[in-house]
């Protein structure tokens, strides 16, 4: 019995070191750096607008108000759902992810159909072929806080009608939320539509 005290002895040791280091020690380390160095990111990247968190600029929001932008299409309808979808087990609970329809399947044909009426019924100036893509597809995630610039662009003259701003100044405020290449070269630029979206509610409230 003796013996094999002493064999156990060691590994036991070493496994509570490790429990200790791993499980206590290097959380704290992480958390206490991700506080002091990054506290904006740490804590969600939350947006707040009159001393309240109103999302985050990580995470899309539906809009359906006509004063203001719109973002894109989501799978997972940005986790966004109705007491009465909730009551018929329509909302499955908090996720992420996409439906993964092949091109070539007709649901996707649908999808993309419906959400080009829906557009141009909101924008009647604009024509099917300057719609540009990603308002009409979803994202991997679902959601997909951003947009591409032109998608933001060809929402500004309806948004000039329901908002009273001039389009030029919805033009500045786009840019002013535009995100360029990181680095310069990698990836795309991106409007978050949040931030856009504050900037006009910011000017509405002004003008009640």
């Amino acid at each position: 019995m003796k013996k094999a005290l002493t064999e156990i002895k060691t590994p036991f040791l070493i496994t509570l070191v490790f429990i200790v280091i791993c499980g206590l020690f290097y959380p704290l380390l992480m958390t206490g750096l991700g506080q002091t160095l990054f506290p904006h990111q740490a804590n969600g990247s939350q947006v707040i607008a009159d001393g309240k968190v109103i999302g985050s600029s990580l995470i899309g929001q539906e809009f359906t108000t006509p004063q203001y932008m719109k973002g894109r299409p989501s799978a997972v309808n940005y986790n966004t759902y109705t007491t009465k979808e909730k009551e018929e087990g329509i909302y499955t609970g908090v996720s992420s992810g996409s439906q993964n329809l092949a091109p070539s399947n007709p649901a996707l044909q649908h999808r993309v159909e419906k959400a080009q009426v829906a557009f141009l019924k909101a924008n009647p100036t604009i024509t099917k072929s300057q719609i540009p893509t990603d308002l009409l597809t979803a994202s991997g995630s679902g959601l997909d806080p951003d947009i591409s610039p032109e998608s933001a662009l060809v929402q500004v003259p309806e948004l000039s009608k329901t908002t009273g701003l001039s389009e030029s100044k919805l033009k500045e405020i786009v840019r002013k939320n535009t995100q360029n290449k990181l680095l310069g070269f990698l990836g795309e630029k991106t409007v978050n539509v949040l931030s856009v979206n504050i900037d006009i509610a910011k000017f509405l409230s002004q003008n009640k």
